[in-house]
């Protein structure tokens, strides 16, 4: 199972279309509604608007086998640790070897970011565009995790 922090995930397309060629059910998690794919394999989960409500729900049913896409670090941290595999959507694997390196920086930048009124986290100049090459590189991976995944 492949399951999307959905929201702002700019692969719904990629997800969708491997999922199906891969016989792999595939479940959108935002926090309000979003238009998924008219088929069997696709499904779209609401979580409500509760802060964190999407990711609490992914990390509920996250579980060995099945696959996370999500640019939340924090996230990601949470499927891991129930035996989940995880991705941004760029393509690059969270593992446990890796998660805590990734969470340490992200931690550091957020406080090194100068925020508004004295608070973190107000400035930066956020992730570069994402180009045709990012979502080869993300159907790559996510074939690769798949693959992985299935051969046990």
């Amino acid at each position: 199972m492949i399951l999307i922090d959905a929201d702002a995930c700019p692969v719904k397309t990629e997800i969708t279309e491997v999922a199906i060629r891969r016989n792999i059910q595939a479940i959108f998690v935002a926090g309000s509604y979003l238009r998924v794919a008219d088929h069997p394999l696709i499904r779209f989960f609401a979580a409500g608007d509760a802060f964190d409500a999407a990711d609490d729900a992914i990390a509920e049913v996250a579980r060995p086998g099945t696959v996370t896409i999500t640019a939340d670090i924090l996230l990601a941290q949470r499927v891991i640790e129930k035996g989940g595999a995880a991705l941004d959507p760029r393509g690059r694997e969270f593992t446990p070897a890796s998660i805590g390196d990734v969470v340490a920086t992200r931690d550091l930048m957020h406080e090194l970011r100068p925020g508004l009124e004295g608070q973190t986290g107000g400035q930066g100049g956020g992730p570069k565009p994402y180009a045709k090459a990012d979502r080869a590189n993300f159907k790559n991976a996510l074939d690769r995790v798949l693959t992985r995944i299935a051969r046990g």
